[in-house]
């Protein structure tokens, strides 16, 4: 035969389908693309098979097995094909068709399913096949084979019994009723015609229903139209006439496939949609005459039937739809097991879209992945996606930032914040915030807006406390996205008042402790444990669903299948129960008479179980006391940390934030004062926490409030001295015999200082630089600096700046030169001119990172004047923080009236606070306490600050002077005016300070 096949007329094909049993479909081989190759129908020369039946006929005998035996002899394979032939009446070639080294033609008459048609007079030579199919028929005959058998009643038990199409006649047919009976149930079909990328026209097998299949969740571009002339399939050539000879008055009934096409066409012809072809040559190159199974997922409402097709692959079944969306190739495939491989299919391929309505009946698993091989297509604009425009989104990717840490609050149920172990402790870096990737939580409300708590929104932040709390975590950051700061909904682009949001993936390092909580480990070996798929898989937060081309987490897909359990075991926020109430009595916002009445109940038991919720001061807390049901203002009995805004004050909070904020603790109540603060002892882990802060250094004890009602009062006294002895923190400057910390003392002298300057620098809303003006060193710096050569730049190794260091640098802002102080430099000596510096402008006060090219040695006849720039703070107000509320709104008022302004500008020295040290930087060293007077306007900046209600007044004191109170009362009705007006921080009317001002004790048994 290979000598036959290399001869001349032969040629390679495969075989498209199987129309009857001795008839092919063939097409040329695949191209590199998807566009379909050129095809023709062929008809196995000088044999007859017998004929199926046509709409509303019968088979005839073995009709049915002789199709299916040609068709799994040659579906989808290679063959070598010759023409004999040509009946030109019907357009139909007659071949010899090769299938490797066999003929096919022998084969089916081998086996009984074809009888041989003897050659015509007018057809010339006998084919030199024709004596190889005789022998081969009468051996058939002999042995009985096929349609010769010799069973009594085979002949009729061959014949189909067909019941009526449902397609064109749906009245016939039981759309509902076959779901219903068949739901879930794999049935094994057969695939007769593909009408478009996404429908299938198959017999459902053993019955034979003949229905067409809507693929879920995709839907392929529209075939379009034909003309009615030319909508009529061409008609099966089989023909009882000798070599295939049909009379032109003859005509072949047709399909019950080809009468609906005939009759739905319309006269009007409309064009394929764009990329309709290809689909459908994909979906007929994988599925057309092949054996699959249906899984019925639906029926819509013109009671077309919605399905999933599966299939057979070796041992398993693949969906069709999943195995399509898979595909990474991008040539076209080439046969059926490219099909089942190559699964990049029509969404992959960008030849078909992802179809909610039809999605929504498939299994959660499916439609996820179905829905990402859509926005693949789309990300490579593949085919229909070429001129795809994605929609503007909020969210931006952050690559390769991991950290480990251990979590210090659990904010929410789905945001916490950790502790990074990379940075210092007490850096304002150390702590970050972390929001749980594509979760969402109950909200906790708002207090300050009356919003109580959501349902289960309390449980779902105890769940996370209770499992991360001092633990350490693995964290991975994956996107950042701006959020309305007023509602907390997605902000549009460039909204004012929005914020962006970093949310990551948080890992539990020990997951032996979380046992139980539904939550698969694979995956997650390394890494440890979900926080956020915890979360989901307990039923207290669901599943955020992100737009297309919005960031979302790594872990999406485990975080959807615990949706779905959760969801199946109806946990949490997806039970039909009423979810649980706890009333929660706040005597932090109570009177302090309500506080009062409270007392008895909290001194019933020596030590009450308590837990952190805030950390206000360094000594004052708020507790939340579930035994209890109430929340209450706490603060250690006769131990104070320096106030807000002092020195070491921030280090003190920080140190109870590590130490016991969120923590199960036991408190003993001893009193509450009259501002309704109970006070007492705490422990964590039977750890007196006061005597924590007195050991640090960050805390004094006040023996006034009467030692005997102090537990553990010895050891905070011994405490406190060793902080003494080894001077730490407030200790620095403490003596032997004087009760002087450092951070109180302030300089002040009965002759106001008044100097005219210009404002140089803004820190925050309260604080900032000035320079005098008119000070003769300003001009003999400059002078001197004017004079010197900075056009070299200093070589390597000759000068290697240090921390401390007074060096000229380049401001970056105008290239201007001028003294800076090394605040932060690299270890070692410089390697590159690119190696950065942190520098400090000492006669500006502003501070940035400049490279090494952009530094020069200073003589130091220059670097040894002091430098001009002199750090300020506004009397008698406190402004927010940066990142408090209204912050950067003040800074951006300071800076408006202050900075390049051509306004005169005076500062009144109220006082001289000399505890911030030396300078060692931005922020550091003596502060000028002052009032910043605009000339012109004759009014203070302090006051006009007040006015705008970006800043409130300091609390009067029984101790304070008599000058300090009358300032206190000049300035008091600017505020009044913000309140009244309900201005910036007053918008929501009074507030409400946790600070906790020094009093002065009352001695026991004083007057009241």
């Amino acid at each position: 035969m290979t000598a036959t096949v290399a001869s001349s007329g032969w040629n390679k094909v495969r075989v498209k389908a199987v129309p009857s049993g001795d008839t092919l479909v063939i097409m040329a081989a695949q191209k590199s693309d998807l566009s379909p190759p050129p095809e023709k129908t062929i008809t196995l020369s000088y044999i007859i098979a017998p004929k199926l039946a046509r709409r509303g006929g019968i088979d005839e005998p073995f009709a049915w097995d002789s199709r299916e035996y040609l068709r799994k002899l040659c579906m989808g394979k290679e063959v070598c094909i010759r023409a004999d032939y040509i009946v030109s009446s019907i357009g139909r070639e007659f071949c010899s068709v090769f299938l490797q080294d066999k003929n096919v033609a022998s084969m089916v008459i081998a086996e009984g399913w074809a009888k041989v048609r003897e050659q015509g007079q007018q057809k010339g030579e006998a084919s030199s096949f024709l004596a190889d199919y005789l022998r081969c028929e009468e051996q058939a005959k002999q042995q009985g084979l096929g349609r010769w058998s010799k069973v009594p009643g085979a002949s009729e038990a061959s014949i189909r019994k067909l019941p009526p199409s449902a397609i064109g006649g749906p009245s016939n047919f039981d759309a509902m009723g076959l779901l219903t009976a068949n739901k879930g149930r794999p049935m094994q079909s057969i695939v007769e015609q593909v009408r478009d990328g996404s429908t299938v026209r198959v017999y459902l097998l053993p019955e034979f229903q003949f229905v067409q299949v809507f693929v879920a969740g995709i839907q392929a571009p529209s075939m379009g139209r034909r003309p009615a002339a030319d909508s009529v399939f061409e008609p099966e050539a089989s023909s009882d006439e000798p070599n295939g000879e049909v009379s032109a008055k003859s005509h072949v009934p047709l399909t019950s496939a080809q009468r609906v096409a005939a009759s739905s066409a319309s006269s009007t012809e409309i064009a394929p949609d764009a990329f309709g072809k290809e689909a459908k040559h994909f979906t007929e190159t994988c599925v057309l005459n092949r054996d699959v199974r249906i899984v019925l997922e639906g029926v819509d409402k013109y009671s077309n039937l919605i399905g999933s097709v599966y299939y057979p692959d070796g041992d398993s079944a693949k969906d069709l739809a999943l195995e399509l969306v898979q595909n990474k190739l991008m040539s076209a495939p080439h046969n059926h097991h490219d099909c089942l491989h190559n699964v990049g299919g029509v969404l992959h391929w960008g030849l078909a879209k992802f179809v909610e309505w039809s999605a929504n009946m498939m299994e959660e698993d499916a439609k996820r992945r179905l829905k990402s091989a859509e926005l693949q297509a789309k990300k490579e604009r593949l085919r229909i996606w070429t001129n795809y425009v994605p929609p503007a989104t909020n969210s931006k990717a952050i690559h390769d930032q991991k950290f480990t840490g251990k979590v210090v609050e659990v904010v929410s149920g789905d945001c916490i914040i950790v502790a990074d172990d990379a940075a210092p402790y007490g850096s304002p870096l150390a702590e970050r915030r972390v929001n749980l990737s594509s979760i969402r939580c109950p909200r906790m409300g708002n207090p300050r807006r009356d919003e109580k708590p959501a349902p289960y929104a309390r449980e779902a932040k105890e769940f996370l406390r209770s499992r991360l709390i001092g633990r350490q975590v693995n964290v991975s950051m994956e996107y950042s996205r701006k959020f309305s700061m007023a509602d907390g909904v997605v902000a549009t682009a460039g909204a004012a008042d929005s914020r962006m949001m970093d949310f990551g993936s948080v890992f539990l390092l020990s997951p032996s402790n979380v046992e139980g909580d539904g939550v698969s480990s694979a995956g997650s070996q390394q890494a440890g444990v979900n926080v956020a798929e915890l979360l989901v898989a307990r039923g207290f937060g669901t599943v955020v669903r992100h737009r297309d081309f919005e960031e979302r987490s790594n872990h999406y897909d485990a975080l959807l299948a615990a949706e779905s359990r959760a969801i199946a075991g109806k946990k949490g926020i997806h039970s039909a129960k009423d979810p649980p109430v706890m009333h929660i009595t706040d005597l932090v916002t109570a009177s302090a008479k309500k506080a009062k009445d409270f007392l008895p109940f909290l001194q019933r038991s020596r030590r009450l179980p308590a837990t952190v919720e805030y950390v206000l001061s360094g000594h004052r807390f708020k507790l939340l006391i579930s035994k209890e049901t109430c929340s209450i203002a706490f603060s250690f009995s006769g131990v104070r940390c320096p106030g807000r805004d002092e020195l070491y004050s921030d280090e003190a909070i920080a140190l109870m934030r590590r130490k016991i904020l969120q923590r199960d603790v036991e408190i003993q109540v001893e009193t509450v004062d009259r501002t309704g603060t109970f006070l007492g002892s705490l422990w964590e882990s039977k750890t007196n926490m006061a005597a924590a802060l007195l050991e640090a250094g960050l805390a004094k004890l006040q023996t006034s409030f009467g030692a005997d009602r102090i537990a553990d009062a010895h050891l905070l006294a011994k405490a406190e001295q060793s902080a003494k002895q080894q001077k730490l923190k407030i200790w620095e400057n403490y003596v032997e015999g004087q009760e002087i910390a450092n951070g109180s003392g302030t300089e002040s002298s009965r002759q106001k200082e008044v100097h005219k300057v210009v404002v140089t620098e803004v820190l925050d809303g309260g604080r900032f630089y000035i320079q005098q003006m008119g000070e003769q060193k300003i001009a003999s710096i400059q002078q001197q600096l004017a004079s010197l050569n900075l056009q070299e730049t200093p070589l390597i190794g000759a000068f290697n700046p240090r921390k401390g260091d007074i060096v000229l640098a380049q401001f970056t802002a105008d290239n201007s030169w001028n003294r800076a102080m090394i605040v932060n430099s690299r270890r070692g000596a410089v390697q590159s001119l690119k190696d950065e510096f942190e520098v400090f402008y000492i006669d500006y006060g502003n501070q940035e990172v400049v490279p090494y090219d952009q530094l020069r040695p200073l003589d130091p006849s220059v670097s040894s004047v002091p430098g001009l720039a002199q750090l300020c703070s506004l009397a008698y107000i406190k402004v927010p923080s940066l990142d408090g509320d209204f912050g950067l709104e003040a800074a951006e008022f300071l800076s408006e009236h202050t900075l390049n302004s051509s306004r005169e500008l005076r500062i009144m020295i109220e006082e001289k606070d000399t505890s911030g040290g030396k300078v060692k930087g931005q922020g550091t060293g003596t502060v000028f306490i002052v009032t910043l007077v605009d000339v012109e306007a004759g009014t203070s900046i302090n006051a006009a600050m007040l006015k705008e209600g970006f800043a409130r007044l300091e609390r009067k004191k029984r101790w304070d002077s008599r000058e300090r109170q009358s300032a206190l009362a000049n300035l008091e009705e600017f505020q009044e005016e913000a309140k009244s007006k309900r201005l910036n921080m007053w918008q929501y009317g009074d507030i409400e300070s946790d600070d906790e001002e020094s009093t002065k004790p009352v001695k026991a048994g004083g007057r009241r």
